[in-house]
C-alpha cells in the first residue's frame, strides 16, 4: 500500500487557492471518540469495517487525525460521511500513516547523533551515564544482524556495553496506524461521522466436532466459528456479522476446533446466538448480541449444534490405483493392456448424515473441517478421524471420509484384455475381490471408473451395477464375516 493515498488532490489545491488561508492545526480524535463500531467477516480474509465517531471540527480547512485504524486496511475502499450534515464535510486528502515506533526505526533517526548509554561501575554497583555518536544501527531493515556500533571518546566500539537511552521519540514515528485528512467543513462543531472500509487480518472458519453414537446410527455434532484478528487493532463491543459463500474478490492483497467441557454449556435448550439470513447469493450469520474483537485474538463461537442426527456408516471401495486416473481418456495409452492392472487394496469408511431440520440442524453450514469422536468401551472420546465440508445448504448430504477400514481388503484383478476391429475395439474384464474378517456382515460399495475412453458399455455384467456419471460405475455387495465375495464384468471401449 502506498504511504499516501490521495483522494482529491485537485479538488483540494483549487479550495486552497480559493480560500488563500493556510490549513488549520491539526484536530485530533481518539479512539474514545468510536461511538460503535459493526464488523462484517468474510471467509476470504476479508472484512468489511463500519465505525461511527465523533470529530469536532473547524470552519474550513483542517486536518484531522483517526487513530486505531487496522494496520491491513485498504485505503482505497474508505467511504466516509458526516451524519451530522452529510453536505458540509468533504475529504480532500488521505494520509495512511504507519511508519510504527520499532528498535530499528528509532535507531535509524539517531545515527549521526549522540546517544546514551547507562553502565554500572563494579565497583560501587552504581550507575553512571557515558556519550557517544551513533555509526551504525547493527539492523537490516527490521532484522538484527549484529551489534550496533558508537565512537566514544574518539574509538569505536562494537555492540558498546551498556542500556542505552534516547532523548525522545523522533518526528515521524507513531504508535499505531492512523489515518489523517485533510477536511473541509462548513458547519463548525461536533459531528457525528459514519466511515466505512474493506481491511484483511480479519478472518474467520468453520469447524466442526461431530461425537458419533455406540451404533454408529447417530451423531452429535456442533459448529463453531473460529474468528481470527491480526489487523492490528481492537474492536470493543461490536456488532458482528459472518458472511458464507464464494464472494468474487479481485486479489491486490492486504497488507482448530475448539472442543468443551458440559460446564461451559448448558445442557437446556437455548436459542442459537447467531440468526442466519440471506445475502444476495450467499449466507449471512447476525450475532445476536455485542462482543470484543482484541488485536492478535483468536476466538471461537458456537454456531450451530444438533444431537441424535441420523448417520450411517459406508464402506467404498474404490479399486483403481491412482496413477491410471491421471491418464483418463489420453488416446495414446488407450490400448495399452498392461496399462490400469495395479489396484489400490485399502477399503475407505466413510459417515453420512443430512443437513436437514427434522434432524436437528437444517442451518447452512459454511466449509470447514469436521473432527469425529467415538466413545470407547470405557466411555472415553476418541479421536477416529476428519474430513473437509465444502459451503452445503440445508437439506444436502454430506458424506465424511474418516479413513480406512482396518478387517475389509479389496483387490482389483485385470482377468481379461482383447483388441478388435483392427484396434478401434478393445474389451477388458476386471474382477473385484472384497474379504471381510470383520465380526459382522459388512455392505461395501465398490466404485469402477472407465478410464480408458469415453464411448464404452459394459457388455456383461455378474452382479447388479449402477451408472453415477459418464466416469463411473458402482456395485453394492454384502460380505459376511469372513467372506470373500467377487464382482467380475466386461466392459467394451470403442473410437
Amino acid at each position: 500500500m502506498n504511504r499516501t493515498l490521495v483522494t482529491a488532490l485537485c479538488a483540494a489545491a483549487a479550495l486552497i487557492a480559493v480560500s488563500g488561508a493556510p490549513a488549520q492545526p491539526l484536530k485530533s480524535t481518539t479512539a474514545s471518540d468510536r461511538l460503535s463500531v459493526d464488523l462484517t467477516i468474510y471467509n476470504q480474509n476479508l472484512s468489511l469495517i463500519r465505525e461511527e465517531r465523533s470529530l469536532s471540527l473547524p470552519r474550513g480547512l483542517s486536518h484531522a487525525v483517526l487513530p486505531d485504524i487496522p494496520s491491513t486496511i485498504d485505503g482505497t475502499s474508505l467511504h466516509f460521511l458526516s451524519l451530522t450534515d452529510p453536505s458540509a464535510v468533504r475529504v480532500l486528502e488521505q494520509n495512511y500513516q504507519y511508519d510504527l515506533v520499532h528498535p530499528s526505526k528509532l535507531l535509524e533517526r539517531y545515527l549521526g547523533k549522540t546517544i546514551e548509554f547507562v553502565r554500572v561501575d563494579p565497583a560501587t554497583k552504581k550507575e553512571f551515564t557515558v556519550t557517544g555518536t551513533l555509526l551504525a544501527t547493527g539492523y537490516s531493515g527490521q532484522t538484527l544482524l549484529g551489534g550496533m556500533v558508537a565512537e566514544m571518546n574518539g574509538k569505536i566500539e562494537i555492540a558498546p556495553e551498556g542500556r542505552l537511552v534516547l532523548p525522545g521519540l523522533p518526528e515521524g514515528l507513531i504508535l499505531k496506524p492512523q489515518l489523517e485528512w485533510l477536511v473541509s467543513n462548513t458547519k463548525e462543531g461536533l459531528h457525528r461521522t459514519e466511515i466505512s472500509y474493506l481491511a484483511g487480518g480479519l478472518s474467520w472458519t468453520a469447524n466442526y466436532v461431530a461425537l458419533l453414537s455406540a451404533d454408529d446410527a447417530r451423531l452429535d455434532l456442533t459448529g463453531w466459528v473460529t474468528i481470527t484478528n491480526a489487523s492490528g487493532t481492537t474492536f470493543s463491543n461490536a456488532g458482528l456479522k459472518l458472511v458464507a459463500g464464494d464472494v468474487n474478490v479481485v486479489q491486490q492483497g492486504f497488507g482448530g476446533a475448539l472442543r468443551t467441557n458440559k460446564a461451559m454449556i448448558a445442557d437446556e435448550a437455548a436459542a442459537p446466538q447467531f440468526h442466519q439470513t440471506e445475502l444476495f447469493e450467499y449466507k449471512l450469520y447476525t450475532l445476536q448480541r455485542r462482543t470484543d474483537v482484541g488485536n492478535d485474538e483468536t476466538k471461537q463461537m458456537e454456531l450451530t449444534s444438533g444431537k441424535n442426527v441420523p448417520a450411517k456408516k459406508m464402506f467404498i471401495y474404490d479399486g483403481l490405483a491412482d496413477q491410471w486416473r491421471y491418464w483418463h481418456n489420453n488416446f495414446s495409452y488407450r490400448s495399452q493392456g498392461s496399462f490400469g492392472q495395479q489396484s489400490n487394496t485399502k477399503v475407505g469408511v466413510y459417515v453420512t448424515f443430512k443437513n436437514e431440520e427434522k434432524s436437528g440442524l437444517g442451518t447452512p453450514l459454511p466449509k470447514g473441517k469436521v473432527r469425529v469422536y467415538k466413545r470407547d468401551q470405557d466411555g472415553k472420546e476418541q479421536f477416529i478421524g476428519e474430513d473437509e465440508i465444502d459451503h452445503t445448504p440445508k437439506d444436502e448430504e454430506l458424506r465424511l471420509y474418516l479413513g480406512n477400514a482396518f478387517d475389509i481388503v479389496g483387490e482389483r484383478t485385470q482377468k481379461d484384455f482383447k483388441s478388435l476391429a483392427n484396434g478401434s475395439v478393445v474389451e477388458e474384464t476386471i474382477e473385484v475381490k472384497i474379504r471381510n474378517h470383520k465380526s459382522e456382515t459388512a455392505e461395501v460399495m465398490i466404485y469402477e471408473h472407465p478410464w480408458r475412453w469415453s464411448q464404452w458399455d459394459i457388455v456383461n455384467a455378474g452382479s447388479t451395477w449402477e451408472k453415477v456419471d459418464q466416469t463411473t460405475i458402482r456395485f453394492p455387495v454384502k460380505v459376511k464375516k469372513d467372506e470373500e465375495k467377487a464382482v467380475r464384468y466386461t466392459i467394451r471401449y470403442s473410437w
